[in-house]
């Protein structure tokens, strides 16, 4: 097939470009592990699955590591889904903003955690976070190939190139992610992205 990233019937792969079925592949892999990790393996993508860990609302049945990703300051299980989107959007929306804005490649993608068993915003009562099922990560700064630290905290506001930068990868992220937050949500989100993969009846959140 030509062009697999435009055929809702062609498996999807993440080497191929983004295409206008590709998000719609990428939200059904959020309620099936099993279909999330062939599409891993079939993407030639580096990961461990984990036996399930938790119980209750906190319960984690879908642990995916992927291995040779640059996180920082560990590899942490997330759900399958997450580990599909932070590929993708690391091939299609990071490295290329980073390479355009900024002269280099990342090499290292900070991050303040994924799973954390806990209401949204640690509150007493209320919806959980989709941290509490490990769907979901917290991007802190990017660090290049040439040494250069860019944050969320201290670059997201301004003119300067690393601050298009940190715009770019977040609209990036709104394109594989179900759930994408930023400082221009709230005062909450003022250091980090929040990306999750919440699955949603119809279209995202890109805040």
């Amino acid at each position: 097939m030509a062009h697999p990233e435009h055929s809702p019937w062609a498996p999807l792969d993440l080497r191929d470009p983004p295409g206008w079925a590709t998000e719609r592949k990428l939200s059904a892999l959020r309620e099936d592990a099993a279909g999330c990790r062939a599409v891993l393996a079939r993407s030639g993508v580096a990961f461990t699955a984990l036996a399930p860990a938790g119980e209750g609302t906190c319960a984690r049945p879908d642990r995916t590591v992927l291995t040779d990703y640059p996180l920082s300051p560990r590899q942490p299980p997330t759900t399958c889904a997450v580990a599909a989107a932070l590929e993708l959007w690391l091939r299609t929306g990071v490295q290329p903003a980073a390479r355009e804005l900024l002269g280099t490649d990342v090499e290292r993608i900070e991050h303040y955690g994924v799973f954390s068993c806990r209401r949204v915003y640690g509150r007493g009562e209320g919806a959980w976070s989709e941290h509490s099922t490990g769907n979901a990560i917290d991007i802190a700064a990017f660090v290049l190939a040439d040494g250069r630290r860019i944050t969320v905290a201290g670059d997201w506001a301004g003119a300067e190139p690393s601050a298009e930068f940190l715009h770019r990868v977040r609209d990036a992220g709104c394109q594989v992610f179900g759930t994408v937050l930023s400082p221009d949500y709230n005062a909450a989100h003022r250091d980090h992205l929040h990306l999750d993969q919440q699955a949603r009846s119809l279209g995202g959140v890109c805040r």
